[in-house]
């Protein structure tokens, strides 16, 4: 055999080679990328079929391959039928399935065996219809977050196996709850910024620090997120001096709450009950200095009056506006203005005083009020509201519905810088708010600092108050401050000692009997009242359901000479309760319920 027959034949058996190896390569690049697809985070498809052994002869049309739901792939370019050797197309290549237009993906791992999978928190996708999607971003959560895939448009055709589309006209836009490592929230429609601490919902709109922890029990029923709180706290309480008594009494709140997104925005609807118009002495409950509303027609004086049988029936809708702010609307009847700090029986430096504060009248008691409208806005740290209602105190029949005119008004200002603190500023004009003196209004101005401050095995929270009543009656005016101090540390998790500091002007003490006996000419005299109360309580039961606790307090008071023959020198009161509530909630049961609304939130098939 000659040379020449010999270069022919080396050729012949290069160009053998070099065909097989091209072939080998375009199916080997092939099966790569559909494996790739497979492992895409958070999408799965079906198992690859034979390809048929009919040649292709015509391009793929477009609205089978180029427009599927949620993304836009590139058209493929055209395959020679006269080729004996296939080229893998341009639109299954691993570049283009990283980055297909309208679907940004992490870049996938050459190994097809080390492709990341998507956890169940991470697997949660959003598709809104209309816009571009964004790339997949952090959210509060800790996961992946939601990928938005936008719609752009083309031919319909079938959803992707393991791609759940939800017949395109449920959105699913997140879970309606969102976890971060020591606060849960909920989320305002479908921002994926905007959420709304829960630790952070005081009474009313008022804010407080976020990192106090929450005592509650929650249930996620479909696209609803139902919470239930409830205080009891009773005992024998002993008020010491000439005016003192001792009864047995009960103080006591239930509270549901439900959340659910509804339109752009999320609707929370709340309820407040008290049993106190039972559980109460006849009329009201003994508390020295005490003033404020009437029993039998007769102001109260040195006793504190029952809440209400409906404390609060309120609806809340909050809809965001852009990345940082949102737009609220509040409705109840009753409900709370936006006057004041927390009510004092919802301030964490509170949670272990079963009294309520002397100041009371002068800070926070418009938190029951039959007729509330507020509105406002929030940006970031801070919240401006404005409320229109009615500013008449609630009536001796506790178990009803009072109606008066929504004549009253009010604005505050709220800041809260960080998970710790809460501050507030507001001012209201209460027209004719004591129904025994209709032509008296008050113009009141409030101020409050609340901290909270976790510790390892426990809490400490803390709240400074100031009040101010400027009273307006047939020309005569008068000025009644309140200021408050109080501080609940929580130590070793069964343990709370709590104390509560205040300085108030009183001017309702004396009946005209006692300022007779005085010598007391002034139909309102002015006097000021200190009240030092320091307490402990000890949990006995303390589990995930119910924390049952003992505790005691004992009060000392600072006082005018002049009312002596009153009160006593150095009158002392104290008191021993029981205390039963909702156990702690902990990140563990937190994270449980997160699952869960992630779960229930999920389109159906």
């Amino acid at each position: 055999m000659n040379s020449s027959n010999l270069f022919r034949l080396g050729m012949r058996a290069k160009l053998c080679t070099l065909a097989l190896v091209a072939l080998l390569t375009a199916s080997g690049a092939t099966a790569w990328a559909q494996h790739q697809g497979h492992n895409m985070p958070g999408m799965s498809q079906p198992k690859p079929t034979p390809t048929p052994k009919k040649k292709q002869t015509t391009k793929p049309r477009q609205d089978e391959m180029g427009n599927m739901p949620g993304m836009q792939m590139p058209m493929a370019s055209p395959t020679p039928s006269s080729s004996p050797t296939p080229k893998p197309s341009p639109s299954a290549s691993p570049e283009q399935m990283e980055n297909m237009p309208g679907m940004n993906m992490p870049a996938s791992s050459p190994s097809p065996g080390s492709s990341p999978q998507a956890s169940p928190e991470q697997m949660n996708m959003s598709m809104p219809m209309a816009s571009p999607s964004p790339a997949p971003t952090q959210n509060s959560a800790g996961g992946m977050g939601n990928m938005q895939m936008g719609n752009t448009g083309g031919g319909a055709t079938g959803n992707m196996s393991g791609m759940n589309m939800g017949g395109m006209n449920s959105m699913n836009m997140g879970p309606l709850m969102v976890m971060s490592e020591n606060d849960m929230g909920i989320r305002v429609g479908s921002s994926q910024t905007n959420v709304m601490s829960m630790g952070q919902m005081g009474s009313g709109t008022a804010w407080q620090p976020s990192s106090g922890p929450m005592h509650m029990y929650h249930k996620v029923a479909g696209d609803w997120l139902l919470m239930f709180h409830y205080n009891l706290i009773a005992g024998l309480n002993r008020q010491g001096g000439p005016r003192g008594i001792t009864k047995f009494d009960s103080q006591n709140w239930f509270m549901p709450m439900a959340y659910h997104r509804l339109g752009r925005g999320t609707l929370q609807l709340r309820g407040m009950f008290s049993a106190e118009p039972f559980t109460f002495p006849p009329g009201s409950s003994p508390l020295l200095f005490q003033t404020g509303e009437t029993y039998r027609g007769q102001p109260l004086i040195d006793h504190q009056h029952p809440h209400d049988l409906f404390m609060e029936l309120s609806a809340t809708y909050t809809m965001p506006l852009g990345e940082r702010g949102t737009w609220l609307t509040y409705f109840g009847y009753p409900g709370e203005p936006a006057l004041g700090p927390v009510a004092f029986m919802h301030r964490m430096s509170a949670s272990e005083n079963p009294s309520a504060t002397l100041a009371h009248h002068l800070q926070d008691s418009s938190h029951i009020s039959f007729g509330v409208f507020t509105t406002g806005f929030t940006y970031r740290w801070f919240k401006l509201e404005g409320s229109i209602f009615n500013g008449r105190e609630p009536d001796e029949n506790r178990y009803d519905f009072d109606s008066h005119r929504w004549n009253s008004r009010s604005a505050r200002l709220s800041y809260a810088p960080n998970r710790n603190w809460a501050m507030q500023v507001s001012y209201g004009f209460l027209r004719s708010p004591e129904a025994q003196e209709p032509d008296a209004d008050i113009r009141r101005a409030t101020a409050s600092v609340q901290y909270n401050r976790p510790l390892a095995r426990g809490n400490w929270a803390s709240s400074l108050i100031w009040g101010r009543n400027h009273v307006s009656e047939r020309g005569e005016t008068r000025n009644l401050n309140g200021y408050t101090l109080e501080s609940t540390v929580n130590f070793l998790d069964s343990n709370y000692l709590y104390t509560r500091m205040e300085w108030v002007d009183r001017d309702e003490l004396l009946r005209a009997t006692d300022r007779a006996r005085l010598g007391i000419a002034a139909a309102h005299p002015v006097f000021r009242v200190g009240a030092y109360t320091f307490g402990g309580v000890r949990d006995i039961v303390d589990s995930s359901n119910v924390s049952l606790a003992i505790g005691s307090d004992v009060t000392f008071y600072t006082k005018p000479v002049i009312l002596d023959p009153l009160y006593g020198q150095n009158p002392v009161s104290w008191k021993l309760f029981f205390r039963i509530r909702p156990g702690r909630m902990n990140m563990n049961s937190m994270h449980l319920m997160h699952r869960s609304m992630n779960g229930s939130n999920q389109p159906q098939q």
